[in-house]
């Protein structure tokens, strides 16, 4: 009369189990469904966010290379005005002792 979900006490078989197996009992299961789903909710919410973080940090990636190129860009630029006076000044001297 053992089964493997009821406890029986050795003293009085026809009693009431001793203990019903958590994982079987109805009673039980919702409290543990509840917490999963909550828990599954929680997961999603992780995933999600991670996504969005990924995708952030991609943009974040991009707008950061198209900076240091623009970086790059004007300080090209910036020599090149940089020469062109010093070429101006050299010039403008060279004007001065020529008059």
């Amino acid at each position: 009369m053992n089964s493997p979900i009821l406890s029986y006490s050795g003293i009085d078989p026809g009693k009431e189990p001793l203990y019903i197996d958590g994982m079987s009992s109805e009673k039980n299961t919702q409290p543990v469904d509840i917490e999963l789903k909550k828990l599954e909710n929680r997961v999603d919410e992780l995933i999600t966010v991670c996504e969005k973080l990924t995708d952030e940090n991609r943009e974040l990636r991009l707008q950061k290379d198209d900076l240091r190129t623009d970086r790059n860009q004007l300080m090209q630029k910036n020599e090149q005005v940089k020469s062109r006076v010093e070429a101006m000044i050299t010039r403008l001297r060279a004007m001065e002792k020529s008059h």
